[in-house]
């Protein structure tokens, strides 16, 4: 009996790469730790070799400082062996585009701005393997998500509503509209495979967020039994209340012991159509990062902790994700009560 597992990755990753536009004389690093997972090197190995780059697979020990065992956070600075490493720098510097097959990633580490600066593409992997083949991007994604920033850019105020309560008024003004397509196509481009959504990191918002039964809390990957309602003034969360989630939601805060742990970072809509939103009940915690509900088609998704616009590092970051929610941006719905206003 032969063993075919890997056949479907090799497959997905040989089109991410493709997307990612390796071209043949590239050079691409695999950065993985030792808690990688094997086939998905082996796969990006020989997806790279398939466009004709020149691979290197580099293994570097993993771990990091964050106070809480690495469940896709993507907060704090990344990996320390990284970090602190100028010759391991150098190389991801000196390539045309990283696979990032690290648990954690770079998401919000400062290292990464730098590698980034270097002209390096990268794109981050970290899902469950049908996810990922599920959510294989299309080429057009991106001029999607751009509609979206350019939206953004152009407007004043983003509001946010919900029958179950929700009304947060969001100020534009500087939040550095962004966007994740799925693949990194651009030099100096960081983006996640899988990943469908606009984001922006606004400083101010004010007003109330409702958590419904059924929504996602990240990265405790639970659904929300009880509604919880947070009143948010000024970018931070002044009061928590309601059920069993409420109560876990206050905990963490106040055992964060981080300044900006009631701050609220990035926010904005996914897009990614092929997500599904009960994923995160159908695998183990360890096994799934949880893009399915950051990225779904029509969510709101808002977190909290670190933000770069305005120089924040936190570990205490969280995602939320929302369904039935209404988003307006200067009065044009890009969401309406949970789903795409063009669809």
């Amino acid at each position: 009996m032969f063993d075919l597992s890997s056949v479907d990755l090799l497959d997905a990753f040989t089109r991410e790469l493709r997307l990612c536009k390796v071209r043949s004389g590239e050079h691409v690093v695999i950065l993985a730790e030792p808690g990688s997972r094997g086939d998905y090197v082996a796969a990006a190995f020989g997806a790279a070799k398939a466009c004709g780059a020149h691979v290197i697979a580099a293994t570097v020990p993993g771990g990091s400082p964050a106070p809480m065992p690495s469940t896709h956070t993507g907060a704090g600075p990344g990996l320390v062996s990284v970090l602190n490493d100028s010759t391991a720098q150098d190389l991801l510097k000196s390539a045309d585009l990283v696979v990032d097959l690290t648990r954690e990633g770079f998401i919000h580490a400062p290292v990464q701005q730098e590698i980034l600066r270097a002209g390096t593409r990268i794109i981050f992997v970290c899902d469950a393997p049908e996810v990922l083949v599920r959510n294989l991007p299309h080429e057009g994604d991106k001029a999607e998500v751009q509609e979206g920033v350019d939206l953004l850019k152009r407007s004043s105020v983003m509001r946010v509503t919900s029958d179950a309560g929700t009304d947060l008024t969001v100020q534009l003004a500087g939040a550095k509209p962004e966007f994740q397509c799925g693949f990194a196509d651009d030099p100096g481009r960081w983006d996640h495979w899988p990943s469908t959504m606009v984001l922006c990191w606004p400083e101010i918002s004010d007003g109330r967020i409702v958590l419904a039964e059924g929504d996602i809390l990240l990265p405790f990957k639970e659904y929300v039994r009880d509604p919880v309602t947070l009143q948010i003034a000024g970018g931070h969360i002044e009061k928590v209340s309601g059920g069993a989630e409420a109560a876990m939601l206050s905990t963490f805060f106040e055992d964060a012991q981080d300044q900006w742990a009631r701050s609220l970072s990035h926010m904005g809509w996914g897009l990614m159509r092929s997500a599904d939103w009960f994923a995160t009940a159908m695998y183990g915690k360890d096994d799934l990062m949880g893009m399915d509900a950051r990225a779904f088609a029509g969510n709101f998704l808002w977190s909290t902790g670190p933000h770069p616009v305005l120089g924040r590092e936190s570990y205490a970051h969280l995602d939320i994700a929302m369904r039935g929610c209404t988003v307006a941006v200067d009065g044009t719905e890009v969401v309406t009560e949970g789903r795409l206003a063009d669809r």
